[in-house]
């Protein structure tokens, strides 16, 4: 089979990893970076071209930056166009990157979340605070990534002023309920096919309520709870991800979803589990890829 890798960089982690898993199993495997490409758009005959180069393959592995999202993901609806198997689709990347889409999805087919607001008019903060029971809580631009664009504000009147701050900055917020019972720790859990692969437990470094770990937080193997497992598998199906990092906190009415990630980095829990997921994502396309292409049936 002839994989295609969508990737800036074929040096990160992740992108080698997946390179590396292809080859051993005997799959002719490159590495393109998205960005670079572009596309002719016709019903008769859609192509990608790299370097004037049409670019044919029998699947794909987006791994879109989140600041590449919408050029990222027209690449891969024209492969998509081409009957090329995605490991994620287009729709379903785009669905997940946009927060509030998903977490509107995720609550209306009742997974747990963490009571949140969405606004962007400051002419009510105070009801804004008041929806998600006061501070402490947790303030997050739409647009952020990686722990970036998060803020906590432990008194309503810190609340007030990083909302207003942020709203003059034109942005849209949401605000969060702050499980101080997860202790500065988060579960991430990793999906290929609807079914968690691994699952790590991340520690934010002392002081630090984010546990992403380029922040300095640190990772170990955890065993999930059947309502977590359950939880993580539902919310990646929801949102149509095949391939999904899910994030929870444990909370005191159970886990809570804070964000199911389309390109989840392969580092941290592989080195925390030992497990081998990029193996396990080029097994999913060996199984599925060979069947056509998928066909994305969410509604939003």
């Amino acid at each position: 089979m002839k994989i295609g890798i969508l990737s800036r960089k074929a040096s990160l982690y992740s992108t080698s990893r997946l390179l590396e898993a292809a080859k051993q199993r005997g799959h002719e495997t490159q590495v393109i970076d998205y960005t670079r490409c572009y596309m002719n758009i016709t019903s008769h005959k859609p192509q990608v071209l790299l370097r004037g180069e049409p670019q044919v393959f029998d699947a794909v592995i987006p791994r879109i930056g989140a600041s590449k999202t919408f050029y990222g993901t027209a690449v891969v609806r024209q492969f998509e166009m081409m009957n090329v198997f995605s490991a994620n689709e287009s729709q379903a990347i785009a669905r997940s990157r946009d927060k509030l889409r998903a977490l509107q999805l995720l609550a209306a087919e009742g997974v747990g979340l963490p009571v949140t607001g969405f606004a962007r008019s400051t002419r009510d903060i105070a009801g804004l605070i008041k929806l998600v029971n006061g501070a402490p809580l947790i303030i997050k631009l739409l647009e952020g990534t990686q722990g970036v664009g998060v803020v906590m504000a432990e008194t309503n009147k810190a609340a007030e002023s990083v909302i207003a701050a942020f709203a003059q900055l034109d942005a849209n917020i949401l605000v969060q309920e702050f499980i101080k019972e997860a202790g500065g720790a988060d579960i991430r859990a990793f999906i290929v096919d609807g079914k968690v692969v691994a699952s790590m437990m991340r520690q934010g470094p002392e002081g630090e309520f984010r546990s992403n770990l380029h922040r300095g937080g640190s990772a170990s193997k955890i065993k999930l709870t059947p309502e977590e497992r359950s939880t993580a598998v539902r919310s990646a199906k929801i949102l149509g991800l095949k391939v999904a990092g899910v994030d929870m906190l444990r909370s005191n009415h159970g886990p809570v979803v804070m964000e199911v990630n389309s390109s989840p980095g392969l580092e941290g829990i592989e080195n925390a589990t030992g497990i081998d997921i990029a193996a396990a994502i080029v097994e999913f396309l060996e199984e599925h890829a060979t069947r056509g292409r998928t066909k994305d049936r969410i509604k939003g």
